[in-house]
């Protein structure tokens, strides 16, 4: 199925609908590009890592990675409403109300320019004493500072790349994304090379050509959006704000902004724990890290594909049609969890090509031996929730990962590390998703967040 949006000089856009059709291939066609972009996203990340561990030293490693959950404990509101847009613009492009469709973008628009500036001032300013906070240790803290100020001073353009992969995904629209992430990775890979290979700049760096590259990308992006889709064609200066549609973006991404913002504390904690064992202990869990979710990203399309398709079918009242997506997409995530279990063998080569450091190796294996098995629980958690959210629940998903987070993975991850010793620590991942499941599961299961959904966008 699709909508015609017709634009000037009778030009018209087709926006695909996934209310009719096989969900497996409606989800694997939407998720495709996603999983595309997703890989140059990580690059993208991963790049940065690569060049400063192997061209700056292991703590600058350290440096690098420590500082990300605080950035995203800071940017983690708007991701939360960018999310609730999502998911609005889903269900009336599904419903063909493309006059809210319209509103709903503006809005979201307003809401991130407004916004963006006094998120950068307090991330310059708090950088230093959240650092402190988590125990960052004294090498490191500097570079780890400095990085940290960059980003803040640019994250507008981290903010609105992601605003405006939302509103597309909200369409059912993929494929623009992927082409906007893969300018963006090109920029920021020659840029890392160059300012810090070449002009030698060491952190300072590789944080100048991620603001750039993220600045341009969602710039660019922009303005090929409202080039494709007429109904996007806005300008982001002429501020419009409409309070009742804003409701329901805040209805819908308030709680996964705050589950967000209350999730990378708890990373924070968690971070702090990995500090206290110093920063080769550190660059090793960063550099894992990476590679824990080059694994995770198809089951993250996945999710993202699934909730596109759930608002898209409630907007067109196919509710019949929602649990054959979650059905399909279970299944799909288990395979990529099967085959993900390589990577396990292949830890150490991949390991060094961020650093050669025995001691940061051996740190990396501890943390995808302890993770990489348990991954099917996270699928499970990650599928469950992005359909409920796609109908418009976001207060249990909410629930279960702040729950499972502070009364699960952080407790046990002290407990672990405590009684047994830092080499089992992350086996707490798979004790807080398994609490998540035992949250979510259930309610899914009891159908209650149908009710809720099916009226949102008459309301």
């Amino acid at each position: 199925m699709e909508l015609k949006n017709k634009g000037e000089n009778s030009k018209e856009v087709s926006m695909k609908t996934m209310t009719e059709g096989n969900p497996v291939k409606l989800i694997l066609a939407f998720a495709f590009p996603m999983l595309i972009g997703n890989v140059f996203q990580q690059l993208y990340n991963m790049v940065d890592s690569i060049v400063v561990g192997n061209y700056v030293g292991k703590v600058a490693l350290a440096a690098v990675g420590t500082g990300f959950p605080i950035i995203f404990m800071m940017a983690a509101m708007f991701i939360g409403l960018g999310i609730g847009a999502t998911i609005l613009i889903s269900q009336y492009v599904g419903a063909g109300d493309m006059d809210n469709v319209r509103k709903t973008s503006q809005t979201i628009y307003t809401a991130v320019i407004v916004g963006a500036i006094p998120i950068s001032i307090i991330g310059i300013i708090m950088c230093e004493p959240i650092l402190n906070l988590i125990n960052t240790p004294a090498d490191t803290l500097p570079l780890a500072k400095q990085y940290m100020m960059i980003i803040f001073a640019g994250i507008i353009g981290s903010i609105g790349f992601n605003i405006n992969s939302g509103i597309l995904q909200g369409f059912g629209d993929s494929k623009s994304s992927l082409l906007f992430l893969v300018i963006a990775t090109v920029m920021n890979i020659v840029l890392d090379l160059a300012f810090v290979v070449v002009f030698q700049w060491g952190v300072a760096g590789v944080a100048i050509a991620t603001i750039i590259a993220q600045a341009f990308s969602w710039l660019y992006g922009l303005r090929y959006m409202r080039k494709k889709y007429e109904v996007l064609n806005f300008s982001i200066l002429k501020f419009y704000f409409d309070k009742e549609i804003f409701k329901k973006i805040l209805k819908l991404g308030l709680p996964t902004g705050i589950q967000q913002m209350l999730f990378s504390m708890g990373i924070m904690s968690l971070q702090s724990l990995v500090n206290s064992y110093g920063s080769d202990f550190m660059a090793g869990f960063n550099a894992a890290n990476k590679i824990d979710t080059f694994a995770f990203m198809p089951i993250q399309s996945f999710s993202n594909a699934v909730t596109t398709y759930t608002g898209q079918n409630i907007g067109a009242g196919r509710m019949d049609r929602v649990h054959k997506g979650l059905t399909a997409t279970l299944g799909m995530s288990a395979l990529v969890c099967l085959a993900a279990l390589v990577i396990i063998p292949l830890g150490p080569f991949i390991l060094r090509m961020f650093n050669s450091d025995p001691a940061v190796i051996s740190a990396g294996m501890i943390y995808l031996n302890n993770v990489m098995p348990l991954y099917i629980l996270l699928a499970v958690v990650f599928v469950v929730n992005a359909v409920m959210r796609g109908a418009g629940e976001s207060v249990i998903p909410m629930v279960g990962a702040i729950t499972s987070l502070w009364l699960g993975r952080i407790p046990a991850a002290y407990f672990i590390a405590s009684n047994y010793g830092k080499e089992y620590m992350f086996l707490s991942y798979g004790v807080g998703w398994l609490m998540y499941i035992l949250i979510s599961g259930p309610y899914y299961f009891s159908g209650k967040w149908k009710t809720k959904s099916q009226k949102l966008i008459k309301e």
